[in-house]
């Protein structure tokens, strides 16, 4: 039990590191830039469906992650974000392309050609109900805000506030802990690059930005409305997981009953986490169980890419997830009619 809380709050560290460091950079570039930088997608929804597409077939679950950051802040709709949702398979698409490059590549062009297909006849139903303001959350509105001034910047880290001080010591220290292997995957993934480098960027903007925006927008709206339920909701939902796969003996369901194995691939999918679903990998890649199988498992699950929209909203979650097992269901039973 301590190896799984152990593990668990590992993961849950880096994954909320990483959600409050991209919620923070879009904060700071909504406020830069006036969120002129969103103008152009706000009201183009096939061009807001191909974006998420794309950020979903990412490997790992950077681009699910930055996508919900997106919808919380109402910059993305929600044909977008179930289309990012369905594109993605989490860590488990460094597996499979480590596995069977090729079926692995293929995959994921049905993925998104799927996700888009999905979007797209999603903005067709809901119309003018999937706006933003309809499905988005509250973000912080402010016009005075100048996030950068040369004239200030010397002048305040000369007199540097409190605030500022644990926001910089509380992003060297994660980073110190990431480069000694401390926290996170051991090694120099992508995925470990990328957090290093948005955290130089990160230190940057709390080098550079007034108090106001330390005070107002980091510590005012993104970690008392977010940080708390985040961290707590995602590390319970990974002790969960861990709990049910280290007791679950899923060889029993190995069987010869595709019915019944394509039937555990959507309901194993509604998990958000990455592991369970390296069984169905595993099983593919060794010839037990057919492509169909698989894709059907892929559209529904979106490894850790969920765990943040659990955190802020059940509602939304279940509503994505509820979509994605639709399409999943649909898909993956055509192509195993097809015996694929």
């Amino acid at each position: 039990m301590k190896e799984i809380i152990s593990e668990s709050l590992n993961k849950t560290l880096m994954i909320t590191s990483f959600v409050i460091m991209i919620m923070t950079l879009i904060e700071y570039i909504n406020i830069q830039t006036n969120k002129r930088w969103f103008e152009k997608f706000k009201n183009k929804p096939f061009l807001q469906i191909l974006s998420g597409a794309i950020l979903g077939i990412i490997p790992g679950c950077m681009g699910s992650f930055i996508s919900v950051s997106l919808y919380t802040h109402k910059l993305m709709i929600f044909p977008a974000i179930v289309a990012t949702m369905i594109a993605t398979s989490g860590d488990e698409a460094y597996v499979m392309f480590a596995m069977f490059p090729l079926k692995a590549l293929l995959l994921h062009l049905i993925l998104f050609i799927i996700a888009i297909f999905t979007g797209f006849i999603l903005s067709l139903i809901l119309k003018n109900k999937y706006s933003l303001d309809a499905y988005g959350y509250v973000i912080h509105e402010d016009n005075e805000c100048i996030c950068f001034n040369k004239k200030l910047i010397i002048k305040q880290l000369k007199s540097i506030t409190f605030e500022r001080s644990i926001v910089i010591l509380s992003i060297l220290t994660i980073n110190f802990l990431m480069i000694f292997n401390i926290i996170g995957e051991e090694g120099w993934g992508w995925e470990k690059i990328t957090f290093i480098t948005g955290s130089v960027f990160l230190i940057f903007v709390f080098i550079t930005v007034p108090d106001h925006f330390i005070k107002e927008h980091f510590y005012n709206h993104v970690l008392k409305k977010h940080l708390l339920k985040l961290f707590l909701w995602t590390w319970a939902a990974l002790i969960i997981v861990q709990i049910i796969v280290v007791n679950e003996n899923f060889s029993n369901f190995i069987t010869y009953n595709k019915t019944m194995l394509f039937i555990i691939s959507l309901l194993i999918g509604i998990i958000p986490e990455s592991g369970p679903h390296l069984v169905f990998i595993t099983l593919y890649a060794q010839g037990l169980i057919p492509f169909s199988i698989l894709l059907a498992n892929s559209i529904v699950q979106d490894g850790h890419g969920m765990l943040p929209l659990l955190a802020e909203s059940r509602k939304e979650f279940l509503k994505i997830k509820f979509i994605n097992l639709i399409v999943g269901a649909v898909f993956g039973l055509i192509f195993l009619l097809l015996k694929i």
